[in-house]
């Protein structure tokens, strides 16, 4: 009989090794971004010099049912990913695509142009940038 090393990380992922982990587990799960069989877009932020800039991924979509609004430097991407109308003599063997609303939100920091706010959508990728200001509202306050 030959020995194995016991490797929780890989032989089983789903136990956490720490306390923390188990509790960061369970509120992502527990809090997780609507219904994990709807559509839910993926997102990357970035961040250069002059600007933010968010990519949203929606595949599939009309630019006519994305709908982008800012409201106190909260930025809100909604829209409808709406699944083709099933034709009864097609056969579908596997639909992994994801369809339904969705919503999501992203606040800005306090050192942004709203007015600058530009947002293009092509090729399945909405591309929101939004310039940084030239104001900072932060400052140092000497004791008196």
């Amino acid at each position: 009989m030959t020995l194995v090393r016991f490797r929780p990380d890989v032989d089983y992922p789903a136990i956490p090794r720490r306390f923390s982990d188990m509790i960061d587990e369970f509120f992502n799960s527990s809090l997780s971004l609507g219904d994990q069989t709807g559509f839910v877009p993926g997102i990357d932020i970035t961040e250069d010099e002059k600007q933010y800039s968010i990519h949203v991924t929606l595949p599939g979509m009309q630019k006519e049912n994305i709908h982008i609004d800012l409201n106190d430097r909260v930025i809100t991407v909604s829209g409808e990913r709406q699944q083709e109308t099933e034709d009864k003599n097609v056969k579908y063997h596997l639909v992994e695509s994801r369809y339904g609303k969705f919503e999501r939100s992203f606040t800005l920091p306090e050192n942004v142009d709203p007015d600058s706010l530009d947002a293009k959508y092509e090729d399945g990728m909405l591309k929101l940038s939004v310039k940084k200001s030239e104001k900072t509202l932060s400052k140092q306050i000497q004791v008196k």
